[in-house]
């Protein structure tokens, strides 16, 4: 079988590109915290402290998974007084949903 009949296996341009681009999204959403604080925010605005009751890991842990989550465009905050609230944005919701419609 020649591999290079595959469009999505090609190593050159921008179908490289985008396979190297979904390799880093996957590592990145494959993280058991990451899934699950996406899985949460699938259902709206969470705080961490409400994620935190959720997810077995410390307050730190996941505000990091949060900041992680946000610099790679899947989630956004909204700062209410004294409390951030977080949510999927439109590209986060997107990729959970299709995650969720693999099974």
């Amino acid at each position: 079988m020649n591999m290079r009949s595959y469009t999505c296996c090609a190593l050159a341009g921008k179908r490289s590109d985008q396979v190297s681009s979904l390799s880093s999204l996957l590592k990145l959403v494959g993280e058991e915290s990451r899934l699950k604080i996406l899985c949460i925010l699938r259902q709206g605005q969470h705080c961490v402290c409400e994620i935190e009751e959720h997810v077995d890991r410390s307050q730190s842990l996941i505000s990091h998974h949060l900041r992680v989550l946000k610099k790679a465009g899947l989630i956004e905050d909204e700062k209410r007084g004294l409390w951030v609230y977080y949510a999927l944005t439109e590209r986060g919701a997107r990729v959970i949903n299709a995650l969720f419609d693999l099974k």
